[in-house]
Formats: structure tokens, C-alpha cells, sequence
């Protein structure tokens, strides 16, 4: 199973391939094509885990906010 969750992995794995396509004079299509379909299930699995982050800093945001709150 992949790991779905690990920004940091997709990201390495994404300049992986980026550096693959960068370094290659000759592209071989059809290898080409699935290092592309491996680079777009990698972005939308770090776009889903980016807005899970934003969630869970919104979280955070708001019981702080709570706690200053009733602080006053």
C-alpha cells in the first residue's frame, strides 16, 4: 500500500521524476507516459494531505482562538 499520507515522500518522489525526465536526451514514451501517470496520482494525493494540513491548522486555529476567548 502506498503511503498516502507522507508529504515529504510524495515530494521526493515527484523531484524524482522531474530529475528522471530532466536527465533523459531521448524519452522513451511509454516509460515516459507512466512516470507521468505516477507524477499525477503523487499530486493529488499531496493536495488532498495539503488540505487535511489547512484542516487541522484551522482546528488548532480555532481552540486557540477559543482559549484566548475565555480568557478575557
Amino acid at each position: 500500500m502506498k503511503d498516502t499520507k507522507n508529504l515529504n515522500t510524495n515530494l521526493k518522489k515527484l523531484e524524482e521524476i522531474s530529475d528522471w525526465f530532466d536527465n533523459r536526451e531521448e524519452v522513451d514514451v511509454e516509460e515516459g507516459l507512466e512516470k507521468v501517470k505516477e507524477a499525477v496520482v503523487l499530486i493529488k494525493e499531496s493536495k488532498e494531505r495539503l488540505k487535511q494540513i489547512e484542516n487541522e491548522f484551522e482546528e488548532i486555529k480555532k481552540e486557540t482562538d477559543v482559549d484566548l476567548n475565555n480568557k478575557k
